[in-house]
């Protein structure tokens, strides 16, 4: 993953708190919930841009991960306060791709790179809505 990175084309922060049961027994977070949380920041991303994903699986469509790519720079650990940053680099006909990265103060912890598909109900790729790509 490259630490310079395009211009986003929309970005939200979001502020997090390690609870006790995201961690392992070293009351370090478990990598397996960095996925979580870059899903909360995908979430309330699109909240902040005036939307919910609620909304959209109303519409009888989804967003899925298709790809992800994590690096691990560092532990996270209980009780924690976290910097979620998640930027939305690109947008194309069915996919969204997207850059996280969490810090705690300055320290970098975790970076990722998410492509996310549009599908319905079946899992077939579908265009993402217009009201979504208005956004």
């Amino acid at each position: 993953m490259s630490t310079t990175l395009p211009s986003p084309i929309a970005s939200h922060q979001l502020i997090l708190r390690v609870n006790y049961h995201e961690t392992d027994g070293q009351r370090r977070v478990h990598h397996g919930n960095y996925v979580n949380y870059f899903e909360r920041g995908r979430v309330e991303m699109l909240r902040a841009m005036g939307t919910s994903y609620r909304e959209l699986e109303d519409t009888g469509l989804m967003l899925v991960v298709s790809e992800l790519k994590v690096r691990y720079h560092s532990a996270a650990q209980f009780d924690d306060t976290l910097v979620l940053t998640t930027h939305l680099m690109a947008v194309r006909k069915v996919r969204l791709t997207h850059h996280y990265k969490i810090h705690r103060a300055e320290e970098l912890i975790v970076e990722a790179e998410s492509i996310i598909a549009c599908v319905d109900k079946s899992g077939r790729p579908k265009r993402l809505p217009q009201t979504l790509l208005e956004l």
